[in-house]
């Protein structure tokens, strides 16, 4: 699979970020079974293994490819390229008849292309981001910190694309417009070259190719009967001279051209990949993820039970009332058979994600209510949990992605249900609940229960849903 070392990576890091909401406990003793079952298995417990075995326990949809902005940037690339090689081949071997194409032109040009090559290849491994502005401007830099260091590499790869399309394209071009054309190479220079010096110049460059294609290698009489000059206005060359130098110029541009570019572009799809593995190996996660499946899980008989015992669950956030909401979104059935009128405005449909439900079913939630919340002066969505349940990676990533769907202005309501619905849950797990809330630094996103909203704004309510 392509890019399959950097896809695991980022599936990896995305996965440690989940767990930072999960307890110490449970990792451990998730990690531990897993590393178990391998062990029975004969198997060694990898980082392939572990994400499939996570993607099972969390029954997790496919997720957005982080990688299809590189893989159009690398298709624009090599489309402009492309493009460029075929103009720039053309405005190279530009003849009116009236003139010669000068080789020294195209010489200096190669030289260019090859200085990019190496410029670029060097910028990749050194880590200059240049042209971080530009991935600013599309949104990229806000990625996971494991892909903006593979950005540089990444970059690399999609330039020498482009310059391997571009390579391609004019040496193409110069085929086509020597069987259509009839053009004349020469070779001029306004500094006092003497023709022995510019001969030695191009033996060498034609070194790579002089026992291969002969013909491309330009002997001392071609390089002393082809020189014009500016003031020139006739001369006794045989004409078939000038178009000589074909051979030679084709080899120049694959040699110096396309063979670099290609060579650079195998470096530049195998770097990424050694990268990613070794930034794998010295992921935090993963050493943690070492620990937790060589440390066996013990249970102490110490003879105190603290199953009752509650850990510090203080937090600034605060219970806040029930807004009245455009969309109410049960979370994974929660709020089952029915909700408390307190929440329920009018006749309004409550919508159904996550669960069982598929991540494209969730978008298609997450459009719904925005159709509904576009419309409103003051858009307020409600989302009933379960308040034994504690927050998930699920949740999160649904939350996320509709605070960026929804209008800016949107008061976002979590409202965990208790097991029976006239009564209030726990203090303990509204903790959770509302250093979630806290955790997301989002002024918009609030906790309710039906408890905390007051008689007054109810009778309101009520009036609101007559009057309508």
């Amino acid at each position: 699979m392509p890019d399959s070392a950097i896809r695991r990576l980022l599936e990896f890091d995305n996965q440690v970020q989940r767990d930072r909401d999960q307890n110490p406990v449970f990792l451990h003793r998730r990690d531990r079974r897993f590393a178990l079952d391998c062990h029975n298995q004969g198997v060694s417990p990898g980082p392939d293994r572990w994400l499939e075995h996570v993607r099972r326990l969390s029954r997790r949809g496919p997720t957005d490819d982080p990688l299809k902005f590189w893989r159009r940037l690398t298709t624009g690339f090599a489309l402009a390229g492309l493009v460029a090689g075929t103009l720039a081949m053309l405005g190279l071997l530009f003849y009116d008849g009236g003139q010669r194409i000068n080789l020294t032109v195209i010489l200096a040009f190669v030289l260019l292309q090859c200085i990019l090559a190496v410029v670029t290849t060097v910028q990749a491994f050194a880590g200059w981001q240049p042209w971080r502005w530009l991935l600013r401007k599309f949104a990229v830099a806000r990625h996971s910190g494991a892909l903006r260091t593979l950005q540089p590499l990444l970059m690399a790869r999609a330039a020498h694309t482009g310059g391997l399309a571009f390579g391609v394209a004019g040496l193409i071009t110069l085929l086509v417009l020597v069987v259509i054309q009839d053009l004349a190479f020469g070779w001029s220079t306004t500094l006092n070259t003497g023709t022995d010096s510019y001969y030695r110049m191009l033996s060498a460059i034609a070194t790579p190719w002089q026992h291969l294609w002969p013909a491309a290698m330009p002997d001392r009489e071609l390089v002393d009967a082809t020189r014009f000059f500016r003031s020139q206005s006739s001369t006794t060359t045989d004409p078939a001279l000038w178009g000589s130098w074909w051979p030679f110029v084709a080899m120049v541009w694959m040699i110096y051209v396309v063979l670099p570019r290609l060579a650079l572009l195998m470096v530049a799809i195998v770097h990424p990949h050694m990268r990613a593995r070794k930034a794998l190996r010295a992921h935090h996660g993963w050493v943690a993820l070492q620990y937790r499946m060589e440390t066996p899980t013990v249970d102490t008989g110490n003879r105190h039970n603290d199953a009752a015992d509650q850990p510090d669950t203080t937090t600034s956030a605060k219970l806040q009332p029930i807004p009245r909401a455009q969309a109410i979104i049960r979370w994974a059935e929660a709020g089952r058979p029915a909700l408390p009128q307190t929440i329920i405005a009018g006749d309004q449909e409550p919508l159904a994600a996550g669960g069982s439900a598929s991540l494209e079913h969730d978008h298609h939630i997450i459009e719904l209510a925005n159709q509904r919340l576009t419309s409103a002066l003051t858009p307020a969505a409600i989302i009933v949990t379960r308040s034994w349940e504690p927050p998930t990676g699920e949740l999160a990533d649904f939350l996320q992605q509709a605070r960026e769907t929804w209008p800016r202005q949107t008061t976002i309501a979590l409202v965990p249900m208790a097991a029976q619905p006239d009564q209030s849950p726990p203090d303990h797990q509204l903790s959770q609940w509302l250093r979630f809330a806290e955790r997301t630094e989002d002024e918009r996103m609030v906790v309710s229960t039906p408890m905390t909203t007051p008689p007054d704004i109810l009778m309101h309510r009520a009036l609101q849903d007559q009057d309508e």
